[in-house]
């Protein structure tokens, strides 16, 4: 599976705006957080799940979401295509991330938000992999 972009949308009126994302389907998700990186130069990664889908999306501010495809959990090469999506809180709009990849996430405003959703509940299974960030 390649990830997957899911457009949402806005609508502004007199009584203010509506943000909203109707094309997602939230019937996977067991579990959900946010994160806050510390500031804009921090990178947070590399992380990912043989397993586990993910979806995220920017409830506040702007992020930039690195993705790696992984060829070996245990011994990955280091010179693996990246993929590179923005998200903003603009119109809810989802990152679909579906098992086999691990993400890089940096904030490019302060105080940026980020909404994550799973397909697993927290220790549901042992599916977590880190790489140091200077890896990839």
């Amino acid at each position: 599976m390649i990830p997957r972009f899911i457009s949402g949308n806005s609508f502004k009126d007199d009584r203010g705006e509506l943000i909203f994302n109707n094309s997602i389907d939230l019937s996977q998700i067991k579990r959900f957080y946010t994160i806050r990186n510390k500031d804009v130069f921090f990178k947070r990664g590399w992380q990912g799940h043989e397993i586990e889908k993910r979806w995220y999306t920017a409830i506040s501010g702007v992020f930039e979401i690195n993705l790696i495809l992984i060829d070996n959990w245990i011994n990955p090469s280091n010179d693996l295509h990246r993929i590179t999506y923005k998200l903003t809180d603009t119109s809810l709009d989802f990152l679909y991330i579906p098992p086999g990849y691990v993400t890089s996430i940096q904030s490019l405003n302060n105080n940026a938000k980020l909404l994550i959703m799973s397909d697993y509940k927290l220790h549901e299974i042992k599916d977590e992999y880190r790489f140091p960030i200077e890896y990839f």
